[in-house]
């Protein structure tokens, strides 16, 4: 199992930490945040339904909205935008 973090258009990137556990897909999701520019969006795709507290916590405490939250076939699909 490999992290993929790939731009997918302007200003759009996806992140996919299926197969990890805590605290790994809070760990490089703040990592591919670091990367990106303010207002870009990352595409969340992971399946550690204890990471989504840790991940909600991270996005509030440094400014980044959390506006799309979905389930599907056992993973979890967020999608983010990168705040100031």
């Amino acid at each position: 199992m490999a992290v993929k973090f790939d731009q997918t258009s302007a200003g759009h990137y996806q992140l996919d930490v299926r197969g990890y556990s805590c605290p790994h897909p809070q760990l490089y999701t703040k990592k591919a945040l670091q990367k990106m520019s303010n207002g870009e969006v990352l595409t969340l795709i992971f399946d550690n339904p204890s990471s989504g507290e840790s991940i909600m916590a991270m996005c509030e405490n440094e400014d980044n909205e959390l506006f799309e939250r979905e389930d599907k076939d056992g993973s979890f699909i967020w999608k983010i935008r990168k705040g100031s």
